[in-house]
């Protein structure tokens, strides 16, 4: 008869744990380079657009009133043109970026 996969498991972690060997590499082992950090950006503006996109949907879905009544509100809060612009950049930057790093890709 066989082993089991809890007694495989078993000796196979006793077997790693005897060598000391690293399991994997640590991500600290390497050096940062531009398109490590253009592909990790291209992955977080895409997951940050496909949650926007998905909350904007909901929220206009689920909200009672429609969009204008929501602008009017927030331009009654009269604030500053630095937290304006601000929430214009985090709005403009990730579609931007995610859009010509896919066409960079691409091409």
């Amino acid at each position: 008869m066989g082993t089991t996969a809890k007694e495989e498991m078993a000796r196979f972690w006793d077997k790693n744990t005897k060598s000391n060997r690293p399991l994997s590499p640590h991500v600290s082992i390497y050096k940062w380079s531009l398109p490590m950090a253009m592909s990790i950006m291209h992955r977080g503006t895409g997951v940050a657009l496909s949650m926007g996109v998905s909350l904007f949907g909901l929220a206009a879905l689920l909200l009672p009133e429609q969009f204008p009544h929501y602008l009017a509100l927030v331009k009654s809060l009269s604030l500053g043109p630095t937290l304006i612009y601000s929430a214009k950049f985090a709005l403009a930057f990730p579609l931007s970026y995610h859009t010509w790093n896919g066409i960079r890709h691409l091409v």
